[in-house]
Order: C-alpha cells, then sequence, then structure tokens
C-alpha cells in the first residue's frame, strides 16, 4: 500500500511539473497600472497592453490559442512588460477610457510615461501579431 502511495505522489508532482513547464506564452503582470508602468521603466521596456471583454470571441480566441504559444512568450516576454485589462472591470474601464478603446481586443503599445506609442486592433494570428507588434515598436523607438 506505501508503494502505491508513494507512486501516486510522485505522478502527481511530475504531472504538475509538466504542467508548470507548458506555460510558456505570454507571461501577464498582475497588480496596478503604475506598478506595471514602474516596472517598464526599471527594465526600459515598453508595456504591451491586451484591453479586453469577456464576453469577445476574439479575445478569447486570443487568451486560448496566440497568448500560451511559446514562440508569442518569448518575443513578449523578452522586450516587453506585458499587461492585461477587462475594460469592463475594475482599473481596465479607466484604461479603456483613457486610450479610447472601441473595439475588442484592443492591443496597446505604451511608454514607462504612459503614452500610448503604438495600436492594434482585432484579433490576430500569432506570426501577425509579432510582425506588427515589432513594426509598431520600430516605429515607437524611432520617434
Amino acid at each position: 500500500m506505501k508503494k502505491i502511495t508513494l507512486i501516486m505522489i510522485c505522478l502527481g508532482a511530475f504531472l504538475f511539473g509538466k504542467a508548470q513547464d507548458n506555460n510558456k506564452g505570454i507571461k501577464f503582470e498582475t497588480g496596478k497600472f503604475s506598478e506595471i508602468l514602474a516596472k517598464a521603466k526599471a527594465e526600459d521596456k515598453l508595456v504591451f497592453m491586451d484591453i479586453y471583454a469577456s464576453w469577445c470571441p476574439p479575445c478569447k480566441q486570443m487568451a486560448k490559442n496566440v497568448f500560451p504559444l511559446e514562440k508569442v512568450g518569448n518575443y513578449f516576454n523578452k522586450g516587453f512588460v506585458n499587461a492585461k485589462f477587462d475594460a469592463e472591470k475594475g482599473e481596465g474601464v479607466a484604461l479603456a477610457k483613457k486610450y479610447k478603446v472601441t473595439a475588442y481586443p484592443t492591443l496597446l503599445l505604451i511608454n514607462s510615461s504612459g503614452e500610448l506609442v503604438g495600436k492594434l486592433v482585432g484579433g490576430q494570428s500569432p506570426d501577425a501579431l509579432i510582425a506588427k507588434i515589432e513594426a509598431l515598436k520600430v516605429k515607437a523607438l524611432k520617434k
């Protein structure tokens, strides 16, 4: 009986570890927008922000099929401080208003001073998302 229990514990730990390893997509920061801006300033990065609505099908598709991908995570985690806010809840309401969000998802590039430097509206494939955000980043950094 002890051997079975030990095997079950080891198997559970192994599977839990594998589940943790599979989280290779975008790592979104939690916390207040001011804290996210402070982190962006400290790391000398832009903020990539997903403004979404919980009922939005393209938002759900991006959250399920694009943001969790390893190649997407590698790009965004290296080059940005990432955040997401629900446009209809909490701080997201004010942020959606401030950045004039009228459709979902709206993907923003924001500098560490809180200024909008790039905006992309609508669901994207992984490759299109990376290419379009890179183009916005390059354009923002030239200013």
